[in-house]
């Protein structure tokens, strides 16, 4: 099963688990009239919203390249997925944050308390296993690197996402059970309010990493030193080729990756045994590197590659 696949039935069992919470919640809310319930029941309803979104950034970046788009459209998946992140901002923590406020300037009794441990607990039992699913396929990906450093390195949003917005709901409901132990024994009516205010700050923390996190794919992260290294060595084992200048790797989607080449061919070679040498490259490569969907290779010595760069950086600060 390829890592798309694999990153999609994440995301499928997160919709699943959020749809049901979110059901739940929204009933213990309507039922106790708690602030931090409903904030956590608006909560669920955003991530259910905000996985389907992922699933049509997939579908959307799966779609094959035509003349409009003659690099495809991977990039979708990043746009819909920072686009997952804003609304997490925007409703998630903003729903539940104004929620808070209301409820302090305007404290109510909860009712029926036992209903929203239930749901709780229940709750819990959903996120959990969908944070558990979401934080296998997070250990894979992770290996031997730091958990930070995985979800800088990582080129499929998804994969990270839902862990984040699982954990945030794993957070947010140890806040609602507390505010409502305070509420239920120490009756201070506006604590509730507070567990909802602090619910929509986590929300707002989650969000603003994942949407720094996929600005950085939207506008082009490059590939990882392993494959730029993995490229720069089949391109220097081939006979034909003296050197190469440089390597230019981008991702246009997770498995999607636009490689540009700078190399210097032999002095005696023709234009038929480059053209030639240039193809056994180009075998080479996406044979090893299937995820390259557009490769250029521009035959150029070391001196006029180095003379173009000098160039280019100079006009840079030129115009800056």
């Amino acid at each position: 099963m390829s890592e798309t696949a694999l990153s999609k039935r994440v995301v499928y069992a997160a919709l699943i688990g959020n749809l049901l919470v979110a059901a739940t919640k929204f009933v213990a809310a309507a039922v106790t009239g708690s602030s931090s319930m409903l904030s956590e029941a608006v909560h669920s309803l955003v991530d259910t919203g905000n996985e389907a979104l992922l699933l049509y950034g997939y579908f959307r970046a799966g779609r094959r390249p035509d003349d409009s788009h003659p690099l495809g459209y991977g990039r979708e998946l990043y746009f819909w997925s920072f686009i997952v992140s804003l609304l997490l901002f925007a409703i998630g923590a903003g729903v539940s944050i104004y929620e808070g406020i209301d409820h302090i300037i305007e404290p109510s009794p909860i009712s029926n308390p036992a209903v929203n441990y239930i749901v709780l607990a229940l709750s819990a039992v959903f996120e959990g296993a969908s944070w558990w699913i979401a934080l296998k396929r997070f250990g894979k990906l992770k290996g031997r690197r730091g958990y930070w450093e995985t979800v800088r390195d990582s080129k499929d949003p998804p994969s990270f996402m839902v862990l984040f917005e699982d954990t945030a709901a794993l957070i947010g409901i140890a806040i609602a059970a507390a505010g409502n132990f305070a509420v239920q024994y120490w009756d201070i009516s506006w604590v509730d309010g507070a567990a909802s205010i602090l619910i929509g700050v986590v929300l707002a923390i989650a969000a603003t990493v994942l949407a720094r996190e996929n600005k950085a794919l939207l506008i082009g992260e490059r590939a990882s030193d392993e494959v730029i290294n993995s490229i720069l060595s089949l391109a220097i084992s081939e006979q034909s080729i003296d050197g190469a200048n440089n390597v230019f790797a981008i991702h246009l989607a997770p498995d999607q990756i636009l490689v540009a080449l700078s190399l210097e061919f032999a002095d005696e070679l023709r234009t038929p045994q480059i053209e030639a040498a240039v193809v056994r490259l180009e075998e080479r490569i996406r044979a090893k590197h299937p995820e390259v969907i557009a490769l250029f290779i521009k035959p150029q010595t070391r001196r006029t590659f180095e003379k173009m760069r000098a160039e280019f950086y100079r006009g840079d600060e030129d115009t800056g």
